[in-house]
């Protein structure tokens, strides 16, 4: 027996059916704890041709996995069927049986996968376990959408820190904001949209103090039928400038809210964080400011996989100088407020013309007037 992977086989069909489950991994991004959200899709051959017969994707909090409960739709027709997973199948036992052992009792006889688990537990494991069981492996590149689509848990096996997503929006001359009080209108309701959309996607949002402060805004996912999927709230506030009248601490009871400050923190302060379920988060000092890496490295150890920074100047410019960014996204405004006069104006640490160096353009969108640009480090 041929104890290896296949060659890969990129037909057209296999293809459709990875891609299809990678779409259906998306329906639980963010809610399936430090588990992946995979999908699984079971095709069986009949006189039709090729047909699924069977879907799964991995249960909000992690578990199942998203194997058996699409061979349980298959029944009898995943005998003699291919399997796409988006995933490769855990070899580990568990509170559940391995998935790979799974598959080959279910009597599948072909497997597609789109991505070798990093998990040291895992890490091809699960693909010779399959192959020895005498059932044919194939990998295909699953390429950006598979780095979408679990761009969190793959960061966090490979480096143990969460996968950082700088939004930001701006115009054309890098003006986020305004000095005065209220904010600037930058972005159309269809790029406000996509802001939602993201923050559903993202396991916490994190903000400065000063944007809490200023904005007071929600931080949460407003989109009908996604509300539940609002991320955890992030804040770092070093100088424990947050108040009970803030709409972060008011709602904090709703939806978790982690504030970060240092351990000198005032006592009556954070008393009123826990008279409002507002979690307090101890965090590391560098010169005054909080430590950014070292707080990564703590929001990854209490399951925090992926985060969307929407901060200010400040924030953002940190992170970046830092290296912490994996991802930026920028709406560009097509038709954006002005600040009253320049000396008024909130400048990004970039510009739409002058992108911050080690980053490529990777996507390029329009969302009713605005321009969205999307930006990867480059390899």
């Amino acid at each position: 027996m041929d104890m290896s992977i296949k060659n890969i086989v990129d037909t057209n069909q296999d293809r459709r059916f990875i891609d299809a489950a990678l779409r259906l991994a998306r329906k639980h991004q963010g809610l399936t704890g430090t588990n992946p959200s995979v999908a699984c899709i079971i095709v069986a051959q009949t006189g039709h041709g090729a047909m699924i017969v069977g879907s799964g994707v991995t249960a909000k909090g992690g578990r199942p996995h998203a194997e058996p409960p699409a061979l349980a739709q298959a029944g009898k027709l995943a005998k003699g069927a291919t399997a796409f997973v988006t995933l490769e199948p855990c070899a580990h036992h568990g509170k559940t049986p391995p998935c790979a052992q799974t598959l080959i009792d279910a009597g599948i006889t072909r497997v597609v996968t789109a991505i070798t688990d990093p998990d040291n537990r895992v890490n091809g494991k699960g693909h010779q376990m399959l192959i020895e069981a005498g059932i044919e492996v194939q990998q295909l590149d699953g390429g950006v959408a598979v780095q979408r689509v679990m761009q969190g848990y793959l960061k966090a096996r490979t480096s143990s820190r969460p996968f950082v997503t700088l939004k930001m929006a701006m115009n054309e001359e890098g003006v986020i904001g305004s000095t005065q009080k209220g904010n600037l209108k930058i972005s159309s309701v269809v790029s406000s949209y996509q802001t939602h959309l993201q923050r559903a996607r993202h396991d916490a949002i994190l903000v400065g103090s000063g944007t809490a402060l200023f904005d007071d805004p929600s931080l949460d996912c407003r989109l009908p039928g996604l509300e539940t999927r609002s991320p955890i709230r992030v804040i770092l506030d070093e100088k424990s400038r947050l108040s009970e009248s803030a709409t972060v601490i008011k709602t904090a009871l709703q939806k978790q809210t982690i504030i970060v400050s240092p351990v000198s923190a005032p006592l009556e302060w954070r008393q009123m964080l826990a008279r409002n379920a507002a979690q307090h988060q101890v965090c590391e000092m560098d010169n005054g400011r909080i430590a950014l890496p070292e707080l990564m490295d703590d929001l990854a150890a209490i399951g925090i996989q992926s985060i969307l920074v929407e901060g200010g100047a400040g924030i953002a410019k940190s992170f970046l100088e830092e290296d912490l960014v994996d991802e930026i996204v920028v709406h560009i405004g097509g038709c954006p407020d002005e600040p009253q006069t320049p000396a008024h104006a909130v400048y990004a640490p970039f510009t739409p013309k002058s992108l911050p160096a080690g980053f490529e353009i990777c996507q390029t969108l329009n969302f009713g007037p605005d321009r969205s640009l999307r930006l990867r480090k480059s390899s």
